[in-house]
């Protein structure tokens, strides 16, 4: 018998199921699911995300204007990209230009791949008017320390002989000087916010190189460069601008683009979930709700620490609104992830009736999902 309606609403806010699912299809079906168990509950649906790959699709979701973009991708051959604008705020998200996923055939480029398609941009934002960008960091394909994204907003690297420097990491080992252009005329009166859930300074055992650098095909003398190159970098941007971004929390975030973020766009940073849900509207969705749920493609020890559930467990919590998980799998214990906030958790392996359907039948599992915690917790 399906279970009594809700009195208040619910919010369905996942990320994506990695590899399987976007934020906005995951919240679609596990609102499908509880409309079979609790027909007219009034769902309100808002995917989110940490600031990492489906940022740009979580903005979308929410209302903000998609605009195409043509720009440079890691290896510096084309890619169709684009960025998310809703009046004077704009949605940059790194994975749309330089992410892993934009290398041609999948073959990393460890020493060359570069960040000069995140800089066209936040050039084309800058030419919309926007005067927020909000960037979005994660699943970087380079170790450029973001000198890329500079070179595409008017920056010049030389090198000895004042030559140009080509994209890459290995490069930056040539550094000689910086020429800053237009750079500071072009992003005046406009602010720009990293959305980050990463502290990692750009240099040493916790830098970008040797943390991230074998995720993008890096090993053995290609981190020895790679690392050679970030410090003579942040050596040259220091001269430039008189200070040392270094060790500053985030800055080896992709690849060091946070760094360049930093150091050169004058930005500041925040924990991405809170950004976003800042930015997408949560506490005002959340406000009068009864529940809300959210998950993400593996319910982990990683969850705890900035991603995107955690964030909106603490802030339903916040607002008094019981929070539900449902995730592909579920590494937490249940006094793991109560004491994280959730009152019930589901994983889609659970669920599933064949090993491998969890990820196959993924949408439909969601909905399973939807409509067993609807009866659990919506019902009388």
């Amino acid at each position: 018998m399906p279970a009594t309606p809700a009195q208040g609403h619910v919010v369905v806010a996942p990320d994506k199921f990695k590899g399987t699912l976007e934020g906005a299809e995951v919240a679609a079906r596990i609102a499908a699911g509880i409309r079979r168990a609790a027909p007219g509950t009034d769902i309100r649906e808002l995917p989110v995300a940490d600031g990492g790959e489906g940022t740009l699709a979580a903005a979308l979701a929410a209302g903000f204007t998609r605009i195409p973009a043509k720009v440079a991708g890691p290896t510096g051959l084309p890619v169709d990209a684009a960025l998310a604008v809703r009046g004077d705020t704009a949605v940059v998200e790194l994975a749309q230009s330089s992410g892993l996923a934009r290398l041609p055939g999948g073959r990393t480029a460890p020493l060359a791949a570069g960040s000069y398609g995140v800089g066209q941009l936040i050039g084309r934002a800058v030419s919309l008017g926007a005067k927020r960008i909000v960037l979005g960091l994660g699943g970087s394909a380079c170790t450029d320390g973001g000198a890329g994204m500079v070179q595409a907003l008017g920056v010049s690297l030389l090198d000895a002989d004042g030559t140009e420097l080509p994209p890459g990491g290995a490069a930056l080992r040539r550094l000689a000087r910086l020429d800053l252009g237009p750079l500071a005329d072009s992003l005046t009166g406009t602010e720009v916010v990293v959305a980050c859930d990463v502290d990692n300074p750009l240099l040493g055992p916790r830098g970008a190189t040797a943390v991230y650098g074998p995720q993008k095909g890096a090993d053995g003398d290609d981190l020895v460069i790679l690392e050679e190159g970030l410090s003579r970098f942040a050596d040259v941007v220091g001269e430039a601008v008189g200070r040392d971004f270094r060790d500053a929390p985030g800055a080896g975030a992709a690849g060091g683009v946070g760094f360049a973020a930093l150091a050169l766009l004058g930005a500041t940073m925040r924990p991405g979930i809170e950004l976003m849900l800042e930015l997408l509207g949560f506490d005002e969705a959340v406000r009068g709700a009864r529940l809300v749920v959210t998950g993400e493609g593996c319910l982990d020890a990683q969850t705890l620490h900035g991603k995107a559930p955690a964030g909106v467990a603490a802030a339903a919590a916040r607002a008094g609104v019981r929070v539900a998980a449902v995730a592909g799998r579920l590494e937490l214990s249940e006094s793991e992830w109560r004491a994280a906030g959730f009152a019930a958790a589901y994983a889609l392996t659970d669920l599933a009736e064949q090993p491998g359907d969890s990820m196959t039948k993924a949408a439909e599992l969601a909905e399973v999902a939807g409509e067993r915690l609807a009866a659990a917790l919506l019902g009388g």
